[in-house]
């Protein structure tokens, strides 16, 4: 029967020898992280003192050991980043857009804290600190998207065994600060539409008058429910107003990797997300006017596009309807708030599971918790039942 083989980095019984020059010698057999036994010694004027400078020795050794080929606990940190955003290519598990945002969070948020230390420096208690001072400093969320990356980093320094374990996950969790999801009223959508359709419109204004894209884009998020980015990948053949009610196919989305241009990723954020969608009349009737616009193009031909014919960006167009609404003195909308008062509106009148069905959500907790607005009325039903508990007429005596 074979011989069970000692642990990598372990060490059996340690001999002493007393040596002629009048010191003590610690010896013992060490099986290195490559397999080999060898032996590892130590000497000093005592046997207390011999044993525990082989221990410190056996502990180096054990500890430079550590760590497969590009990676060891002496590694700086700067050097693990490298290696993660390789490994992220290498895998090619996640979409360009999110392999960029890992990658700009890394460098603008985790990098300068952690930059001039080695792996074996980066503790449990370094990290809490820091986490905690970017949340305190910062927000909850960027303090969350710093924790995310820096873990997933060090996780991979873990699997190469350049660390024992990965301290951010003995920090404390974060936690996130109470918010709710605000809606827009119909006032407040009424008044959006009138900032939109009047910007840069009229007598005295120069330079030529804006092409009418902006005003579609909401109405069709409005409409729809999709994404700023998933609106603008619909294309002709997406669309059909052929029925009633009109529908739309959401199935791609507009990214803009750095370093590449922009165009048109064939599948949504989640695989839930794609969905055909039925739409109102006031949508059914601005993708009418548009598919008129685009007749003679071929059928993967976009629905909103520039001047060039190419994509627009989400961040053009995020960018030019907050500066209408700054000149109308409206503040605080974003391209998600039509995606709220969607998700409110559905909820109201059939629940929350068909917001969330409509949203493309996996489940309706993720859209009662981000997306519809709270509702402060109680089922009016409530006052006729409790009538029981009215007062009786007392009988006249």
């Amino acid at each position: 029967m074979a011989r069970p083989r000692t642990p990598i980095g372990t060490y059996g019984d340690i001999e002493f020898t007393n040596l002629s020059n009048g010191t003590v010698r610690a010896r013992v057999r060490f099986r290195d992280f490559d397999g080999q036994v060898r032996r590892v010694e130590s000497s000093a004027a005592t046997r207390k003192l011999a044993e525990h400078r082989l221990k410190e020795k056996l502990s180096q050794r054990a500890g430079s050991n550590r760590g497969i080929g590009e990676l060891t606990p002496d590694s700086p940190f700067a050097r693990l980043v490298e290696v993660w955003l390789g490994d992220l290519d290498l895998e090619g598990k996640i979409a360009p857009s999110t392999r960029a945002l890992y990658e700009r969070n890394m460098h603008q948020l985790v990098m300068p804290a952690f930059q001039h230390f080695a792996l074996r420096e980066i503790t449990v208690s370094r990290v809490d600190q820091f986490i905690k001072a970017l949340a305190t400093t910062k927000s909850y969320s960027t303090a969350k998207q710093a924790r995310t990356v820096l873990s997933l980093a060090l996780g991979l320094a873990v699997r190469y065994e350049a660390m024992a374990k990965n301290p951010v996950r003995d920090t404390v969790r974060l936690r996130k600060p109470p918010s709710q999801a605000l809606a827009l009223t119909v006032g407040q959508v009424d008044a959006i539409r009138g900032a939109v359709r009047g910007w840069r419109r009229g007598p005295g204004v120069p330079g030529p008058p804006p092409d009418g894209q902006l005003e579609r884009i909401i109405e069709v998020m409005l409409g729809t429910s999709a994404r700023i980015g998933e609106v603008l990948a619909i294309r002709k053949c997406d669309v059909d107003v052929t029925g009633s009610p009109a529908t739309v196919r959401i199935c791609g989305t507009i990214v803009s990797p750095k370093g590449q241009t922009t165009h048109r990723q064939h599948h949504p954020k989640t695989v839930k997300s794609t969905r055909t969608v039925s739409v109102p009349s006031f949508t059914a009737e601005v993708l009418r006017e548009r598919l008129v616009k685009i007749a003679a193009e071929d059928p993967e031909h976009l629905i909103f596009f520039t001047r060039n014919g190419t994509p627009l960006t989400t961040n053009n167009v995020r960018r030019r309807l907050r500066a209408v609404l700054a000149e109308a003195g409206i503040e605080g909308v974003t391209p998600h708030s039509f995606r709220r008062t969607v998700a409110t509106t559905l909820d109201r009148a059939g629940g929350a599971d068909l917001a969330a069905e409509m949203l493309g959500h996996t489940s309706s907790e993720i859209t009662k918790a981000h997306y519809i607005e709270p509702d402060e009325k109680v089922n009016p039903v409530t006052a006729e039942i409790l009538e029981a508990l009215a007062p009786r007429m007392r009988e006249a005596d």
